[in-house]
């Protein structure tokens, strides 16, 4: 496959991954949603059913990597970096974009969540829980988890540790049952134990950090929401924002290691 299909594969599956994944995250959370309160439930599964679809669309393409921890570790494994550049970019276009898509396709549900005063407190405000706990998250508005991760609990090596476990896993899945038949991308089968695998993880592992398990998932809508014009947005964790970035990509290393060594 060309760097330009690799590129625009990419592109296109990332921003799908993000539109459809940030978009169940604004759905549970947003007031004037008619999802809101539905719950982890739907967000696990809202994710997993976003990376099926973005799997499908974009695997003729690129091979449907959609997260730079995957293309780190089928580098590793291969040994072959020469496409890792365009992957990279494409992944984090694509999720910027996705992520103004969510913006988009919520932007009455954003302003009114962002204008109301039990929200983002004001004059006659009354404290709410969810207030005090975003009080809490050090910089982080009180839209960002729709566009980016958190943690509940601020403790670095623990947060770091997460990120690293949950991406060996779904690094691990991909390797070991969800190739192509080329070995360089995802196939359909893969696509759907990958989505399984997503699920499983948001379950099990997502309630500390909010499972990123993928850089450019993090990255790139935590950059749209420090550009885009939100009214009371808050900040956007630029502290913490290294974690699901570093944590990942050590675990997409440390799974095609340990591919490498018992697998291959």
């Amino acid at each position: 496959m060309s760097s330009s299909d690799i590129f625009i594969g990419e592109t296109i599956g990332t921003a799908i991954l993000i539109l459809l994944g940030g978009g169940v995250c604004a759905a549970v959370t947003l007031k004037a949603s008619k999802a809101r309160n539905a719950g982890w439930l739907a967000i696990t599964f809202g994710w997993g059913f976003a990376v099926l679809t973005a799997v499908y669309t974009s695997a003729p393409l690129s091979g449907a990597h959609l997260n730079p921890a995957v293309t780190v570790a089928l580098a590793i494994k291969d040994g072959d970096w020469g496409n890792v550049p365009a992957y990279f970019a494409g992944q984090l276009l694509g999720a910027m974009i996705g992520a103004a898509l969510v913006w988009l396709a919520y932007y009455g549900q954003f302003h009114a969540h962002l204008t109301d005063k039990e929200i983002v407190g004001g004059p006659g405000a009354q404290a709410t829980a969810a207030k005090a706990v975003e009080a809490q998250e050090q910089g982080a508005g009180p839209v960002l988890g729709v566009f980016s991760t958190g943690p509940e609990i601020r403790v670095v090596w623990q947060n770091l540790a997460t990120e690293i476990i949950g991406t060996v896993v779904l690094v691990l899945a991909v390797l070991t049952q969800g190739l192509n038949d080329e070995g360089n991308g995802l196939g359909t089968l893969g696509a759907l134990v990958t989505a399984l695998v997503v699920v499983s993880i948001g379950l099990s592992l997502g309630g500390p950090t909010g499972y990123a398990i993928n850089p450019a998932r993090d990255l790139g809508p935590r950059i749209v929401h420090a550009l885009l014009p939100l009214p009371n947005k808050g900040g956007s964790d630029w502290g913490y924002a290294w974690i699901p970035v570093v944590g990942p990509l050590i675990g997409g290393a440390l799974a095609a290691g340990i591919y490498n060594v018992a697998f291959a």
